[in-house]
């Protein structure tokens, strides 16, 4: 049983493999210094990077500004409609839906998924 396992220090096949898994190690540890200060210098520069997180930002808050929007004047139309036909509370339920619906709509419309009406009647 103690002949099972060559001594360390030995070139048998488990020290071999211990080399070339060293070696493979060092290597990475290589890679991952480059990578790592390749990452530190394009973030001090502040280059495109910067520029297409704040257009990136400057997007999605369009976006959630036309969603919400879309929801709210949906909800106050629909209030309004009860308020002024007493329809308590099916006109706020069936315009807030309809002012969902609008919002997704324009979301779509401003990111590109949906073709706008002006545009599809010049086709």
């Amino acid at each position: 049983m103690a002949g099972d396992t060559p001594p360390s220090g030995t070139n048998g096949p488990a020290g071999s493999r211990d080399k070339e898994l060293a070696k493979r190690l060092h290597d990475l540890g290589d890679r991952l210094a480059v990578a790592e200060k390749a990452s530190r210098s394009s973030s001090e520069e502040g280059g495109a990077g910067g520029k297409a997180d704040a257009s990136s930002l400057a997007s999605a808050m369009r976006l959630a500004g036309e969603f919400v929007s879309g929801v709210v004047v949906g909800a106050g139309l629909g209030w309004g409609v009860d308020q002024f036909f007493g329809t308590r509370p099916w006109g706020l339920m069936v315009l807030l839906l309809l002012g969902f619906v609008a919002g997704v709509l324009n979301v779509m419309r401003a990111a590109g998924f949906v073709r706008s009406e002006s545009k599809n009647k010049r086709s």
